[in-house]
């Protein structure tokens, strides 16, 4: 099993998951957060103040999968957070073994409890 991180514009989300959805995944957790990679932030003019703006905001999304699923919810995340733009901070996807998965009402494990 593995536990997919991806962390990607706001504004991709609905296609991220009409992505998601063609592949009948159906759980997934999102967090909206905050910070930067590449771009290390930008310019914002508040108030007219121009002040740098460090912490973008993003969308983190979690998926548990069994490992033949894999590689097509990479491509569905890939797909839908890039979108036709491609522009620098599109995201990243993060890729962790997944130990266990135990459902707490019926004290299913493994990939059963996904």
């Amino acid at each position: 099993m593995k536990y997919i991180i991806a962390m990607i514009r706001p504004e991709r989300l609905d296609a991220v998951k009409r992505e998601l959805q063609k592949l009948e995944v159906n759980r997934l957790t999102v967090s909206s957060v905050a910070g930067y990679g590449a771009q290390k932030g930008h310019l914002e003019i508040y108030r007219a103040t121009e002040h740098e703006a460090n912490l973008l905001e993003k969308v983190k999304i979690e998926i548990a999968v069994e490992d033949h699923f894999l590689q097509s919810v990479i491509e569905a995340i890939n797909t839908g957070a890039k979108g036709n733009d491609g522009y620098i901070g599109s995201g990243k996807i993060f890729v962790l073994p997944l130990e266990d998965v135990i459902r707490i009402r019926t004290n299913e494990t493994g990939p059963n409890a996904l």
